[in-house]
């Protein structure tokens, strides 16, 4: 589904994190609740969560070029 190679693989499980974050994200807003699961693993840490969004954004970037390739 997201390549054979270890980095198509990466890129897919990332994206699928960033997914059901941006869901729960959503779901939050309606019961008024903080479901931002990525500050709940990296803390308060501003540039370690940028980190891991820009992790994401890459993912989604690579999965997208792999799925136009087909």
């Amino acid at each position: 589904m997201f390549g054979k190679s270890f980095l198509g693989m990466v890129a897919g499980v990332l994206t699928i994190v960033g997914a059901l974050n941006w869901g729960l994200i959503g779901i939050g807003v309606f019961l008024n609740r903080d479901l931002n699961v990525v500050r709940m693993i990296v803390g308060s840490v501003p540039a370690a969560e940028a980190v891991v969004y820009i992790l994401v954004g890459l993912g989604a970037v690579w999965v997208l070029i792999e799925s136009l390739r087909k």
